[in-house]
């Protein structure tokens, strides 16, 4: 496996996890629930963070900024269109959705060059694994008592939601792996 990737994955999943969790400090502390400018904000600047972290391991951060601010705000504004009809459970269908997005943004803007199958196998593991483990992490806002949480924790189970996102974009397996042909003497 790729050090680099590796190092990437947890530095993007670190940076974000911060993200988030200032978000949450905001949302429960600062902000006017229910307000979807300030969710169409919310998922524009935590998504721009991703698209700049997955920019910089391409060495295209502002490409990626924008790519990840842009679908940030779709997603966001694709959740306040489905939560009338299926609830919160709008947040994981978008959240898996715009991992997918995420993935076909870098395999084919900031890491072009793969075929696109190893690009949507790469983007449904980030969606699949960031999607389940978002899922596992989505009680951290209840009960809802903002001023007795531990942002401390908020912020580790940010960074484990979004490292199989990253990891799956970013990590490359090494070529290494090649079998090397027997040598051949003339006697033999």
């Amino acid at each position: 496996m790729g050090a680099r990737g590796i190092r990437d994955a947890i530095f993007g999943a670190i940076g974000t996890a911060a993200v988030s969790t200032v978000g949450d400090y905001l949302w429960a502390n600062v902000l006017p629930h229910h307000r979807p400018l300030y969710g169409l904000a919310h998922g524009t600047l935590l998504f721009l963070t991703v698209g700049g972290c997955l920019g910089a391991a391409a060495r295209k951060p502002v490409i990626g900024a924008a790519g990840g601010a842009a679908i940030g705000f779709a997603a966001a504004g694709g959740f306040y269109l489905l939560q009338p009809f299926i609830g919160y459970s709008g947040l994981f269908v978008m959240f898996v959705g715009l991992w997918v997005a995420l993935g076909l943004l870098n395999g084919r803007v900031l890491q072009p060059g793969g075929p696109i199958g190893g690009v949507f196998v790469r983007s449904v593991l980030a969606a699949i694994g960031s999607g389940l483990a978002f899922y596992a992490i989505s009680g951290i806002w209840f009960p809802f008592r903002p001023h007795g949480w531990d942002y401390a924790i908020h912020f580790t189970y940010w960074t484990v939601a979004y490292l199989p996102g990253f990891a799956a974009l970013l990590v490359r397996m090494s070529s290494a792996a090649t079998v090397a042909e027997p040598s051949r003497s003339a006697g033999l």
